[in-house]
């Protein structure tokens, strides 16, 4: 089975973080590539130890991504 799951991704000092929201899982990379295929394995991972009960509790099933405007200074 398949399933699609958010990644934000985004630069930390030499290299990138790769965030999974719906289930608060993280990887990183060298390249943008490489954080991406590094959270795809890191979730492939968690999907196959995990318990039933785990991925129920930690899955989350509506993650919305957008933008918001602030006023700085």
């Amino acid at each position: 089975m398949n399933k699609k799951l958010t990644a934000i991704i985004e630069r930390e000092g030499d290299g990138y973080v790769a965030l999974c929201p719906e289930l608060d899982v993280a990887s990183q990379g060298n390249t943008v590539d490489e954080a991406r295929y590094n959270l795809q394995e890191a979730l492939e991972l968690f999907f196959e130890t995990a318990s039933p009960e785990e991925i129920k509790d930690r899955l989350h099933d509506e993650i919305y991504v957008t933008q918001v405007e602030v006023t700085v200074g």
